[in-house]
C-alpha cells in the first residue's frame, strides 16, 4: 500500500478535454471521477443509480425539466436515479462525480459525448 494523497489540482492538469471523466480512485464498486465541463451537455438519466456532482472550481448548473440547481465551488448535489437532467457551465468548471463503476456519462442518451469508461489520470 502507498500513502500518497490525491491532489485534485495535479490531476486536473493532466487533461484538457471537456465532458470526458477521468477516474482518480475507486472505493468498493464506486469510482471518483474528475471532469472539466464547459457549455451544455445532453439531457439524460441514469435509470439504475444516483449520481453525485461535487464542484471543485467554477459554477455548474444542473437543469431539470421542472427547475435548475446552481452549484458553486465547495457545493454538491445528489441526483436520484431515473431523474432526467442536463449539466451546463457558462465557463470551464471542474467537478468530481461519484458513481458506480461502469456508469456511462451520457446515461440512457448515448451519442457523441459518450466517454470511455475507466480512463485513469
Amino acid at each position: 500500500m502507498t500513502f500518497n494523497a490525491i491532489n485534485f489540482k495535479d490531476k486536473f492538469s493532466k487533461f484538457s478535454e471537456h465532458w470526458s471523466p477521468r477516474v482518480i480512485a475507486e472505493m468498493n464498486d464506486y469510482q471518483f471521477k474528475l471532469v472539466k465541463v464547459e457549455g451544455e451537455f445532453v439531457w439524460h438519466n441514469h435509470p439504475d443509480t444516483d449520481e453525485v456532482f461535487i464542484v471543485i472550481e467554477g459554477t455548474l448548473n444542473i437543469e431539470f425539466r421542472d427547475g435548475v440547481v446552481s452549484l458553486n465551488a465547495g457545493e454538491m448535489f445528489v441526483i436520484p436515479k431515473g431523474v432526467e437532467h442536463k449539466p451546463a457551465a457558462a465557463y470551464e468548471c471542474k467537478i468530481m462525480i461519484v458513481e458506480p463503476k461502469g456508469v456511462v456519462n451520457t446515461g440512457d442518451s448515448g451519442g457523441e459525448l459518450t466517454a470511455e469508461n475507466d480512463v485513469w489520470v
